[in-house]
């Protein structure tokens, strides 16, 4: 939903009553919030996500440091989720919240000098936590710009306030004096000749090719070459893979961009969701047809999978139903319980099993072949670092590649280095590496 996308309501009523009137929902930064006030929209405006992301909310507005305000991207994952699922409310970007007497980032009395490989967002997590404490921290990135996986994010609809987490973590590295080395891809070597106490690879994750006959096809491109490099899909696309990246991506070529985005534009959200701005309708809602939005550039999307559950059936409570009706008012086909036979000219082959345990072949006639099909861990330097008898750490998809997690990512990064000068050889790296999974298990029965 965008910023302030419903204090018109609020407006609508201001002039019926007499006394301050508050509203709400979706107000995350310091300007939105001026604004409301300033077009009269409401007397006060009440913020509830955004002191989970930053506590400091309000203290960085009244002193002008907004550009270090650690932004709610709404994204519902460590707080609602976890709410609906009767686990410990956090916050993707700030995993202090909510654990704030058990999660504390001390000074350190031991300094080390520590190489942090990746500056997506474990790396970023890790290089500012770890110098945050007082450690000398060099981060290295073969990109021209920090971000990783969240500059693919960022271009999602409706994921566009990644930007602002990523303006967050380039202020806290020169806040923090981080060393940061962009277009360097170090080797093993070069980190072993520079003597680091620590390395934390947090190298991120390749995309995994499935064993799929014609996997070389032209036709055949990575979520990485459409959502990174901006590769043409053409008009007919299918894509391998119903997880996340798999949803990411179908709204990302399904997003008509001659259009505002409905998460960027107050009007355009509430036409696409059939939400009455006069506020005449009963609830609102009733009786006003849904303006659905199109393919945009294509002609037909379909989203794959092999397992016959129902489509994105992983993602979040909050917002998974929301992912799913919007790709469906679309007209996203969306087919599971398949296998893939091959991929050739005449387009993607696959077969689809029906409850009764029939079969039935189909080729699908597309220009393209996206695979989300999961992803495998980047972690080459790993070994030769250990051997030399440096002490290394993974984080975030260097660690885990089972599925892209943000929140899992900065948590492990966030803490494993507000322990990380106490760990002395793998079992104890094996302790701190474990740590988000085993207070995560304690958090529930909270």
């Amino acid at each position: 939903m965008p910023r302030a996308g419903f204090t018109w309501v609020t407006e609508k009523l201001k002039p019926h009553v007499n006394i301050p009137l508050v509203t709400t929902n979706r107000i995350n930064m310091p300007d939105t919030a001026e604004s409301v006030l300033e077009r009269g929209h409401a007397d006060v405006v009440s913020m509830a996500r955004p002191l989970l992301a930053d506590p400091h909310w309000v203290l960085k507005a009244m002193e002008g440091r907004t550009d270090e305000i650690n932004t709610c991207i709404a994204c519902n994952q460590a707080c609602l989720d976890h709410t609906f699922k009767g686990l410990h409310a956090s916050c993707l970007v700030n995993p202090y919240a909510g654990n704030e007497t058990e999660l504390i980032a001390k000074k350190t009395e031991n300094k080390k000098s520590i190489a942090v490989v990746g500056a997506g967002p474990a790396g970023l997590a890790a290089a500012t936590t770890a110098a945050h404490r007082g450690h000398n921290v060099t981060l290295f990135d073969q990109s021209h710009e920090i971000g990783g996986q969240f500059n693919m994010a960022k271009a999602i609809p409706g994921k566009e306030e990644f930007h602002d987490t990523i303006r967050y973590f380039n202020k806290q590295l020169k806040l923090t004096d981080v060393n940061v080395k962009l277009n360097t891809r170090v080797s093993a070597q070069n980190l072993i000749d520079q003597k680091f106490d620590i390395v934390v690879l947090a190298t991120g994750v390749v995309p995994r090719l499935p064993p799929i006959p014609g996997i070389e096809h032209k036709k055949v491109l990575s979520y990485v070459d459409v959502l990174r490099h901006g590769a043409d899909v053409g008009t007919k696309v299918a894509i391998i893979g119903a997880g996340g990246i798999g949803f990411d991506v179908a709204e990302f070529i399904s997003h008509d961009k001659t259009h505002a985005s409905s998460s960027t534009n107050i009007e355009a959200f509430a036409k696409e969701w059939g939400i009455d701005m006069t506020n005449e309708a009963r609830g609102g809602v009733f009786g006003v047809k849904p303006e659905m939005p199109t393919l945009g550039p294509c002609e037909k999307i379909y989203l794959l999978q092999r397992k016959p559950s129902k489509h994105g059936s992983d993602l979040g409570k909050t917002t998974g139903w929301i992912h799913r009706t919007v790709l469906k008012n679309k007209g996203v086909e969306m087919i599971g319980g398949v296998s893939y036979d091959k991929i050739d000219d005449a387009g993607l082959h696959i077969t689809k099993k029906a409850k009764d345990g029939s079969k039935t072949t189909t080729v699908l006639d597309v220009d393209t072949v996206i695979i989300c099909a999961g992803q495998d861990p980047l972690k080459e330097l790993e070994a030769e670092l250990t051997k030399a008898g440096v002490m290394t750490h993974l984080v975030g998809g260097a660690d885990v590649a089972s599925e892209l997690d943000a929140k899992r990512a900065i948590d492990q990064a966030t803490r494993l280095t507000v322990m990380i000068e106490h760990a002395k050889g793998k079992v104890a790296y094996e302790a701190a590496s474990t740590m988000t999974s085993k207070l995560m298990g304690l958090m529930s029965k909270k």
